[in-house]
């Protein structure tokens, strides 16, 4: 029987660009392909529906070699001030690797936008992405603002 571990993720990041642009950056998957997953990853396919219900997936490599497929949908959808997405990701065997709740808000003043990141996961015992959260949405979050810019 293996243990279940919870890793929560909350950060705050502040970009300047709008609300409704930063929003979609989160809900198209042609942008999604450019910035989601830390330094070194690379999204090979990604469907999103975002209406509530709506399908999240998509295949992503790490620069490790790992890849994992995560799937899942869109729980919350109230553009463009918030998403609530809950996914698995699976291991290429099919095997869930970990369970993941993401709550995003988006506020805006004087044309930039704040978002706020608050994740929950969990996983099995040996589901080293829990271990890597922090730093895995920090550096994903820091190439959502390096898309943003282009």
């Amino acid at each position: 029987m293996s243990v279940m571990n919870e890793q929560i993720v909350a950060l705050t990041r502040v970009f300047d660009a709008p609300r409704a642009r930063v929003f979609e950056c989160w809900t198209r998957a042609e942008h999604l392909t450019h910035w989601f997953g830390p330094r070194g990853a690379t999204i090979h396919s990604c469907e999103t529906d975002p209406r509530p219900g709506g399908v999240f997936r998509l295949s992503i490599r790490f620069a490790d070699g790992s890849a994992f497929r995560v799937h899942g949908e869109f729980r919350q959808v109230d553009a463009p001030h918030r998403l609530v997405i809950t996914c698995a990701a699976d291991d290429l065997d099919g095997v869930e690797q970990m369970q993941e709740v993401i709550d995003v808000t988006f506020t805006e003043a004087q044309g930039r936008t704040t978002v706020a990141l608050h994740a929950t996961a969990r996983g099995n015992e040996a589901a080293a992405m829990l271990k890597g959260m922090d730093k895995g949405w920090a550096q994903t979050v820091d190439r959502l603002g390096q898309h943003l810019r282009k």
